[in-house]
């Protein structure tokens, strides 16, 4: 077709040259004359050669030989561009050309197997960035992908998820009957998140259980208030960081002043159960504790080049601390922790934190969609990268056994003769709070209904000695109360602070 439409240019242009040259022989002595008819010949060869253009191009955009403009320099996206004309002409039905689109990019960022980078759709970055807002609606719990599966790494502090009883490492099967398996965290949270009021079927696996649970959960207004202090006895103080949020560093140096006025002389940190947050929240709180200079944290890029951050010494580093950290201690609070570890010689108390040694950044696109996606390793100020292995505490200490157990679903009724998990994980509520059933092997016999029986009497509960409903509600908000006064973590962390207090 191109050679058909040069020919055709050629034999225009001939006759255009051989009309030129009769007319100036014919009108030689007429130079006005010869003028005009030369400015017509100009704008018809202008008009022809814009024709050609455009013909041309007809034929490229909808001839045979089609040509991709775009992109044309980068011959790796060919296979991607072949892929999307493919479906978007030949599925036998109409595709959507951004979920198509949105789906690319979510598959590139499935295949580098990094559960922190992930591909958020508008709705999914909303609720991403409301997570580090004043508030949001939802149960209040932080959760990752992790084997494929959606894991909890820490509810927040006076959630719903917390009331529940919903513990790290417990295991999100589905939502609303809907399975998980296969969901990265972002597509998890925006099942789970919704309306205050609302609620939400989880179905939890808990690790060393032997069948899933069905828990329903009211959805609240989780407000971000991520420090809580008080005043302990004997001159110390405990606070509490549950999560490092926009103005987790704001909220911290009130907490102490208020503190301060109160008398602390020594200060138990809390990060139990912190899943993490805002690199600078860390890096600005680990300063009030850090004497000045000394390395907080380390940046290593992907090409090796370290990049140290140091204390800029905010705060009071002579002021006694210890601090608290469990396997729910993640990512900022894992920070803290080994900064003011290795830089301040501050003792870590509790458990082996959870181990997530990555740094991540958001590239925000111009449709509210946004790409979350780890950029650096950090390392400790000693140089040690904890990801997948954790901080190990100076004195270790475990909860109680209690403290670990599973959630038992309130609209399940267990009574006389009932065999189960949910049953022997009752009979270990009951001994734990002072109604021993007598035996601990799921088997709902006469003394296991007594137990039931004297909880419920001294409750003010009706008696029948059935476990459901408002009965299990209150043995399970018996169980925190016990575990909250029998916080052998704490009760350590106390001991060692005295020591250097002294």
């Amino acid at each position: 077709m191109l050679n058909f439409l040069n020919i055709w240019l050629m034999k225009v242009v001939k006759t255009l040259d051989e009309e030129k040259i009769e007319q100036e022989q014919q009108t030689e002595n007429k130079s006005g004359y010869i003028r005009l008819k030369r400015f017509h010949f100009i704008m018809l060869l202008f008009f022809v050669v814009f024709l050609s253009a455009g013909i041309t191009t007809f034929a490229l955009a909808f001839g045979k030989e089609k040509v991709v403009t775009v992109g044309t320099d980068r011959t790796e996206f060919n296979k991607l561009y072949t892929a999307f004309d493919t479906l978007k002409s030949g599925y036998y039905k109409g595709v959507n050309q951004s979920k198509l689109i949105n789906g690319a990019i979510d598959g590139m960022v499935k295949s580098l197997d990094d559960p922190y980078s992930v591909y958020m759709s508008n709705a999914e970055a909303k609720s991403f960035n409301s997570s580090i807002s004043s508030s949001f609606e939802g149960i209040g719990a932080e959760i990752q992908e992790k084997d494929g599966h959606i894991v909890i790494v820490s509810p927040i502090k006076g959630s719903p998820a917390e009331k529940a009883g919903l513990k790290p490492n417990d295991i999100i099967v589905a939502v609303n009957g809907k399975n998980l398996q296969g969901m990265d965290s972002t597509q998890a949270v925006t099942l789970i998140r919704g309306k205050k009021g609302t609620t939400v079927d989880l179905t939890i696996q808990r690790p060393g259980t032997a069948a899933p649970v069905n828990m329903p959960i009211i959805r609240d207004e989780i407000p971000i208030e991520t420090v809580y202090g008080e005043m302990v006895g004997d001159g110390i103080a405990k606070v509490q960081i549950t999560s490092f949020s926009t103005n987790t560093s704001k909220e911290l140096v009130k907490t102490l002043n208020d503190l301060q006025k109160q008398g602390m002389k020594g200060l138990v940190l809390d990060l139990r159960q912190n899943p993490g947050g805002l690199l600078d929240q860390a890096v600005t709180i680990s300063s009030m504790f850090v004497p000045k200079g000394k390395v907080i944290v380390k940046e290593e890029d992907r090409n090796g080049k370290i990049t140290e951050i140091p204390s800029e010494n905010k705060g009071n580093p002579s002021l006694p601390l210890v601090v608290l950290i469990d396997k729910g201690s993640a990512s900022a609070s894992e920070i803290l922790s080994a900064a003011v570890k290795e830089s301040a010689g501050v003792p870590l108390i509790g458990e082996k934190s959870f181990g997530k040694g990555t740094v991540q950044t958001v590239q925000d696109f111009s449709d509210g969609s946004n790409l979350k996606l780890t950029i650096a390793k950090w390392l400790t100020p000693n140089g040690n990268w904890i990801h997948k292995k954790g901080i190990q505490p100076d004195y270790a200490v475990a909860l109680p056994d209690y403290a670990s157990l599973s959630i038992i679903n309130p609209d399940k009724a267990l009574s006389l003769s009932n065999v189960s998990t949910d049953v022997q994980t009752a009979q270990k509520m009951l001994k734990a709070v002072g109604f021993d059933p007598g035996r601990e092997d799921g088997f709902f016999d006469d003394k296991t209904k007594a137990a039931v029986v004297a909880f419920q009497t001294a409750q003010k509960l009706p008696a029948d000695g059935v476990l459901k409903g408002n009965s299990t509600l209150k043995l399970m908000d018996l169980l925190r109360e016990k575990i909250k006064t029998n916080d052998t973590q704490l009760q350590k962390a106390i001991e060692v602070l005295k020591g250097r207090m002294k």
